[in-house]
């Protein structure tokens, strides 16, 4: 995917004022549209134009493009980073004029970027997490002059520890809002959530009242906080299930053995290796993954640590064992556990 500098398509600096975005594109407009322009490739650059403005225009998906971009040039190959957008609290009002993100005239940079901003991701099938300050969802019964305030969204990351143990976290978002002179600034506010134990990635935490304004006596939107995890050292996330490699000396794997394996919570879980373990082997701990009502379960991979040669003592064994086993083969052991794994799939 390759980069797009909207204020190059459009012309402007960094630090174009709202109206000066406005002039540009109305100038742009008048050149290219197709229902004018006698250019070659008016429709194309128009569509340009329109992605470039329906970005610039609009203060949330600037701060986001702004906060993303630097350092970019127009044309390099770019993907962005994992969870660029967390911590950007943004509102449901959606794509200005009332178009679809998934709009065919605009690029997949703009769909892989903006596709999901304006629209609060799905549900999990668990539905919403409350966190701190969410209570019955209200709605008053509102007149012409009175409007409920719409909901907003974020997604935040949180450490795997807390899907754990539950916690509560000092949460800082940041609003995209115009100044007085018509440029992007952001405007933090922290706020104190409730992580509910059990919560998995992907679920959303509703904090009731903390969404946008209402008008005329209306209640206050929701705020919806989608939830990611910061990658961890050692385990992995699929769904419900937790997964990490488990090293284990030659002996423990050889002979069998309980090891110790520190779960991300720092609590510790002994689990056993079964005696002729190779390297590879996935154990499965039922019930040891995410907890929740229906726990996920952990999986570890087997990974047989072996003793420097470096050290004496082990020297003298590998040389003893060398003599010793001089008939094994590690190939052809490797090769027969391929195929009777190859015929265990069929």
């Amino acid at each position: 995917m390759e980069y797009k500098d909207y204020y190059q398509l459009l012309g402007v600096a960094r630090d174009a004022t709202a109206e000066d975005i406005k002039k540009a594109f109305r100038r742009l407009a008048r050149k290219y549209h197709p229902d004018v322009s006698k250019e070659a490739d008016a429709a194309a650059r128009m569509s340009e134009v329109n992605e470039a403005y329906a970005v610039l225009s609009d203060p949330e998906r600037r701060a986001a493009y702004d906060a993303l971009g630097r350092g970019h040039r127009a044309g390099e190959a770019f993907t962005p980073p994992p969870d660029w957008d967390a911590g950007f609290e943004f509102s449901g009002r959606g794509f200005p004029g009332g178009g679809s993100f998934d709009d065919e005239a605009f690029s997949d940079f703009f769909a892989e970027l903006f596709g999901r901003m304006g629209h609060p991701p799905p549900q999990s099938p668990r539905g919403a997490a409350r966190g701190a300050g969410a209570g019955p969802r209200s709605r008053r019964r509102t007149t012409a002059a009175a409007m409920a305030g719409e909901d907003h969204h974020a997604r935040i990351v949180l450490d795997l520890a807390d899907a754990f143990s539950g916690a509560t976290r000092e949460l800082t978002l940041r609003n995209p809002q115009l100044d007085d002179e018509g440029r992007v600034v952001l405007k933090p506010r922290t706020l104190s959530v409730r992580i509910p134990r059990g919560v998995r990635p992907g679920q959303m935490i509703r904090l009731a009242g903390q969404g946008g304004a209402g008008s005329g006596g209306a209640p206050a939107g929701d705020l919806l906080l989608e939830v990611a995890f910061a990658p961890h050292p050692r385990f992995r996330v699929e769904g419900p299930t937790l997964s990490a490699d488990l090293p284990v000396a030659p002996w423990e794997a050889a002979l069998g053995a309980v090891v110790p394996v520190e779960m991300p919570d720092g609590s510790t879980l002994k689990v056993r290796v079964p005696a002729d373990a190779q390297s590879g082997r996935v154990l499965r701990v039922r019930g040891h993954g995410l907890p929740g009502r229906e726990p996920g379960d952990l999986e570890l991979r087997l990974q047989v640590v072996l003793p420097s040669a470096w050290d004496p003592r082990a020297k003298a064994l590998y040389e003893q064992m060398a003599r010793e086993l001089a008939d094994f083969d590690a190939r052809k052991v490797a090769a027969a556990e391929a195929r009777r794994g190859d015929g265990d799939g069929d």
